[in-house]
């Protein structure tokens, strides 16, 4: 064999070798070049969410890579793996189509009424709506129904809460009376004061005075010409609403303790704890303070109570079902009339800045 030949041939031979174990180095060079990259991702990212595509790829190659190199290889610890690998088969072995053993859970429709029944009855307890269900016809064990409200946040104890503000006044509304100071400016930006009551159960409104200086004694006063007034319905009212206006003092709330009127207090700062009297000052300045320019104490005496004398007889309520305070007529008294049987009249109160409409027969 020619020298050349030889040569070449034993040239070839030694590349082979060189050329495998190039390969392999290759090989463990780019697994250590992703082991530190690995190791820098992990110090950046708290943890790893990873999918289930992702812990099925790695709990397969789990199996090509022996148990004592996993630490080494795998970013997640053996029992992590082990985890994943009984979850897929506890996946693969479960049966969605039979029924959880057990009592079927309540129904969605009777969790919402107990909620309804302990938000509307503060004072119920669980067996009191337990009881309530059964007559309605939804038989329910006491237990479940305190587990209901346990888990909505509510106590099932029988107090929950006191009465609100709201509650209070709807509940009591035939026997309060209200009381509050409302302030206008005259023609010549001298500021006057109206002391006004209010009736919460029939919406009755009265002027009790008008000054320019609302003293203690001068408030005293009023209280007791509204006594007066009133006459034989002081019986029926049980709380004066107010708020803690110096003005009011003791000689003013034992006028109406002489007829068993217990006081009640409303917070400091909160007008809506005397919603009613509120607004029915904020009605006296949209429809005539605001429209009407005083002159003195007593132009603004004569302007309220005519003003009052419409509130009272002829001003529809909506919480009256449309019928003004001093109307006896029941709440479904109201009947269809035809224009052409009856023809409609104006009578302009306080020279045309408020009408009252009327109809007369044809």
């Amino acid at each position: 064999m020619p020298l050349p030949i030889v040569t070449a041939l034993v040239r070839n031979l030694i590349k082979v070798p060189a050329v495998v174990l190039r390969r392999r180095v290759t090989k463990d060079a780019e697994v250590l070049a992703l082991r530190h990259e690995n190791a820098v991702l992990r110090r950046q990212i708290a943890r790893v969410r990873y999918e289930s595509a992702d812990r099925i790829w790695l709990a397969v190659l789990s199996r090509l890579v022996p148990r004592e190199r996993w630490r080494q290889v795998f970013a997640v610890t053996p029992t992590t793996l082990l985890t994943w690998h009984r979850q897929l088969i506890a996946r693969k072995w479960t049966f969605p189509q039979h029924r959880r053993p057990g009592r079927p859970s309540t129904a969605s429709t009777v969790k919402h009424l107990i909620l309804r029944l302990a938000k509307e009855n503060s004072t119920w307890g669980h067996r009191r709506i337990q009881g309530e269900l059964a007559r309605l016809g939804y038989p329910i064990a006491p237990s479940t129904v305190w587990e209901i409200l346990h888990s909505a946040g509510v106590d099932p104890a029988p107090q929950r809460s006191g009465p609100t503000w709201r509650q209070f006044l709807t509940a009591q509304a035939h026997g309060i009376i209200a009381a509050d100071f409302l302030h206008l400016d005259t023609v010549a930006l001298k500021r006057l004061y109206a002391l006004v009551f209010i009736e919460h159960g029939t919406r009755r409104l009265h002027l009790a005075g008008v000054t320019a200086h609302p003293t203690a004694r001068w408030t005293v006063q009023q209280a007791r010409n509204l006594a007066m007034t009133l006459g034989c319905r002081m019986d029926a009212l049980r709380f004066l609403l107010r708020d803690r206006d110096a003005k009011y003092t003791n000689a003013f709330d034992a006028i109406f303790a002489a007829d068993d009127v217990e006081i009640v207090l409303s917070p400091p700062q909160a007008p809506r704890a005397n919603a009613i009297c509120e607004r029915v000052v904020g009605t006296l300045r949209r429809e005539l303070l605001d429209r009407l320019l005083i002159y003195n104490e007593a132009h603004a005496q004569n302007v309220l109570t005519e003003y009052i004398r419409h509130y009272n007889q002829h001003r529809p309520h909506q919480s009256r079902h449309q019928l003004p305070p001093d109307s006896t007529e029941p709440c479904n008294a109201a009947t269809v009339t035809t224009l052409q049987a009856h023809r409609i009249r104006r009578q302009p109160i306080l020279d045309g800045l408020i009408n009252e409409y009327h109809h007369n027969a044809a």
